[in-house]
Formats: structure tokens, C-alpha cells, sequence
């Protein structure tokens, strides 16, 4: 096992992330099985107190996770340094089985509570509370992959070998690879520039149309598209090199860490267009909704286009 401060600080929060997750999973079970608010009971006048408590602790949670894990990114990037052939942190996330499924879960678990948070505060608005039920349910769903997220970050860090050969990102990410995301170089880049441009001028389009379920499928769909295209194709010249696919590289102060700009500018817009989907708020609400969406969402495309047209501007050539 590898022990940095920066690791010793997200063990300790983890045990504490999931002695209150406990307390809220219990409690949620109570609400969403025994909930009636037309009943004028004892037992449902301590439900809506626990029903308070258990929304603050969830609540609380998504507040400390979301700068925790650009914290993560900034450890595993950190202690590459001590991992011989690491270069980043994808050599980190490479140096044992578990790197990619808790990155997946992470971001999962992201958007899980990011909706969570979304729906709690939709239902609060309502004097009956119509959204009780089904926001308590969803995290009872919810607090398993955030269970397994923190069972998979102690098994990662534990498995971590520092005498061990990793890989660096320029191996990992290489149509050389052998690995399952080698296969996405295998896609022409003008079919790849096709798919990430016209995926975003259908979010143009069902903006203006309104049609909000395929707005949010539109956004689904553009979270994978982009981080390919960011991959293959936009990384190169944000590193101005034809061969570094990297997509951790750029969150390193070489690039002037960018990549967090580049990562939250991705998540705000795509979050709030899944959002209209699935949340069934007032039309001021969803209005605001879509507008946060198209505006962050234009803000990415502007952001990784301008890297190949200025690359192309000072140099005469494409990578």
C-alpha cells in the first residue's frame, strides 16, 4: 500500500463518508417504505425530522465529493512521481486492475448525486412533497455503487506496488495498445469530428425546439463523444504533440491546468441537459436548466476547437 498525506486524507474521509452514508441508508429506508404525508401519526412526524437529517447528510456528501475528487486527481498525480515509469496519473490508474472501474464509479456517483441533489431541491419547493419517496429511493439505489466506490479506492490504493513497473500514458494511450481503449484510434478522425460536431448542433437544435428528452439523450451521448474526441483528437493539440492522447496530462501546470477547466466546463453542461430529462421541475426552472446546459456546453466546444485553429494559425499545418 502506498501512504501520502494525500492518501491518508481520502482513507479518513472515506471511513467517514460511510459511517454517515450508513446512517442516511438506514434512514432512507425507514422514509421510503413508511412515508405518508397525509397521515397525521407520531410515526410520520418523525419521519419528516429524519427525512431533514438524512437530506443534510446527503446533501453534505455531494458537497465534499465534488472537490474531492479534483483532490483524487490531484493525489494520483502526485504520487505518480514515486511509481517508476508513471508520468502522470494514468500510469497510477494502470498500476493495478481496480484504477478504471473506480474512475467509472467516481463519475457515476457524480451524476447520481448531482441528481439527487437536483430532485431534493425540487421537492423541497412543494408544500406535499412529491418527490420524497423517489429521491429517498433513488439513493438507496445510489449508495451502493458509492459504497463500492469507496471499498474499490481501499483495494486500489492497498494494491498499489511501488516497486512495480507501471506503464506511461504514452503507452497506454497508443493505437499500439493493447487495451480495450486502443480500438478508439481505429476511428477516422473527419467520422470522429463528425460525431463530436454534430452531436452538439443537435443540443443546438433541440434547445431551440425545447424538446427536453432528446436534449438530455443529446447530452448523454455528447459526455462519451467528447471525452473520445478529447483523446484522439482535440489532446494532441493541446499538448501539441501528434502522439500524446493523454487525459490526464493536461490537468498538470505544464498546461496550465487546463484539464479542469476542460472537465468541469464538460460536466456542468452535460449534468444540467440530462437533468431537464429527468426531473420534472417548474418551466422557470427548466428554462434556467437549459441555458446553464447550451451555455457551458458552448463554452467546451469553443475551449477544444480553438487549440487545432491557433495550432494552425502559428504553425501552417494539422497535427
Amino acid at each position: 500500500m502506498i501512504l501520502t498525506p494525500e492518501v491518508l486524507a481520502i482513507l479518513i474521509l472515506d471511513v467517514i463518508f460511510a459511517f454517515f452514508g450508513v446512517i442516511a441508508f438506514i434512514l432512507s429506508i425507514k422514509i421510503f417504505f413508511g412515508w405518508n404525508l397525509e397521515s397525521v401519526s407520531q410515526g410520520q412526524y418523525k419521519l419528516e425530522k429524519q427525512s431533514f437529517l438524512t437530506a443534510t447528510i446527503i446533501k453534505y456528501i455531494f458537497v465534499i465529493k465534488v472537490p474531492l475528487f479534483l483532490f483524487f486527481i490531484f493525489t494520483l498525480d502526485k504520487i505518480s512521481h514515486v511509481l517508476t515509469g508513471a508520468m502522470c496519473a494514468a500510469g497510477v490508474v494502470d498500476a493495478t486492475p481496480y484504477g478504471t472501474y473506480l474512475f467509472i464509479l467516481k463519475i457515476i456517483n457524480l451524476y447520481l448525486f448531482a441528481y439527487w441533489l437536483v430532485l431534493h431541491n425540487e421537492d423541497i419547493k412543494h408544500e406535499n412533497q412529491p418527490y420524497t419517496k423517489l429521491k429517498f429511493g433513488i439513493f438507496i439505489i445510489a449508495f451502493f455503487f458509492f459504497i463500492a466506490e469507496l471499498v474499490v479506492e481501499w483495494v486500489m490504493f492497498a494494491s498499489i506496488n511501488v516497486d512495480k513497473m507501471v506503464s506511461c500514458c504514452g503507452t497506454l494511450y497508443s493505437s499500439s495498445a493493447d487495451s480495450a481503449i486502443s480500438s478508439i484510434f481505429s476511428i477516422d478522425t473527419p467520422i470522429l469530428l463528425s460525431l463530436f460536431y454534430g452531436n452538439f448542433f443537435f443540443i443546438v437544435v433541440f434547445y431551440f425546439l425545447k424538446r427536453k428528452y432528446l436534449f438530455a439523450i443529446s447530452n448523454l451521448l455528447f459526455i462519451v463523444i467528447s471525452i473520445i474526441s478529447l483523446i484522439v483528437f482535440f489532446g494532441t493539440y493541446i499538448y501539441e504533440l501528434p502522439t500524446h492522447h493523454c487525459p490526464f496530462c493536461f490537468l498538470q501546470s505544464d498546461y496550465y491546468y487546463v484539464g479542469y477547466l476542460i472537465y468541469t466546463l464538460l460536466f456542468i453542461g452535460t449534468f444540467y441537459g440530462i437533468v431537464t430529462g429527468f426531473v420534472k421541475e417548474s418551466e422557470k426552472n427548466i428554462t434556467k436548466n437549459y441555458k446553464i446546459s447550451m451555455m457551458f456546453n458552448f463554452f467546451y466546444v469553443i475551449l477544444l476547437s480553438l487549440y487545432p485553429i491557433v495550432f494552425y494559425i502559428k504553425n501552417g499545418v494539422w497535427l
